[in-house]
């Protein structure tokens, strides 16, 4: 495995690796759905080669601002996990987490990217679950452990936030596998996406220990 390129893991594990995030973000999306009594839809995951400076680009546009929870994987694996929304998802969130009547927010208010002390408390929170989630259901799956790093909370537009990853991948290498899952609330609209960027020495444990020939 230490001799294969990204694209020959990407193309002959592809179903695998998807599999691997349908399970993590679909524990995650519903452990956030349930502590909020929410509905939500999500969309099969999608596996990605993308060149680090494209990143930027998944939201739409770049100057667009969303709201990014970020946070490192430890133990026996390495890599990124991230979870992105746009603004008046974030607010609709906040404010279901908070027991507010998200219905009446304007439309300046669900675009505003001010967000008081007890609302950037409530989106750690959701950070939190989130992380916790996913992770869990990815050890159960595999057997190794998983270890989140304290999660990182930023506002920001889109391509400054997405330039994290992408410089730190870009150190080792000019593309990065994303594992990114939709979700979409039939509650209340939500827009936002899970992505798991495994480093690249850590595909030989993930695929080991699910039995895979590596």
């Amino acid at each position: 495995m230490a001799n294969m390129t990204l694209d020959e893991i990407t193309e002959k594990y592809l179903d695998v690796l998807t599999e691997v995030g349908n399970i993590g973000a679909g524990n995650a999306t519903s452990a956030v759905a349930n502590m909020l009594g929410l509905k939500v839809d999500m969309s099969v995951p999608h596996v990605n080669l993308m060149e680090v400076e494209k990143i930027g680009s998944l939201l739409g546009k770049e100057e667009d601002i969303i709201v990014g929870i970020m946070l490192g994987v430890e133990s026996d694996i390495d890599g990124s996990m991230m979870f992105l929304m746009d603004l008046p998802s974030a607010h609709r969130l906040v404010g279901r987490m908070m027991m507010m009547d998200v219905e009446s927010l304007t439309e300046e208010q669900l675009h505003s990217s001010d967000f008081g002390e007890m609302e950037l408390s409530a989106i750690q929170e959701i950070g939190n679950i989130i992380a916790g989630s996913y992770l869990n259901a990815l050890s159960q799956l595999t057997n190794l452990t998983l270890t989140p790093t304290v999660p990182y909370l930023a506002i920001d537009m889109a391509a400054s936030i997405l330039s994290v990853p992408a410089i730190e991948f870009g150190m080792v290498s000019d593309k990065a596998l994303l594992i990114k899952t939709d979700i979409g609330g039939i509650d209340m609209p939500i827009n936002g996406f899970y992505i798991l960027m495994p480093e690249n020495d850590s595909y030989e444990k993930i695929l080991g220990a699910l039995g895979m020939p590596v």
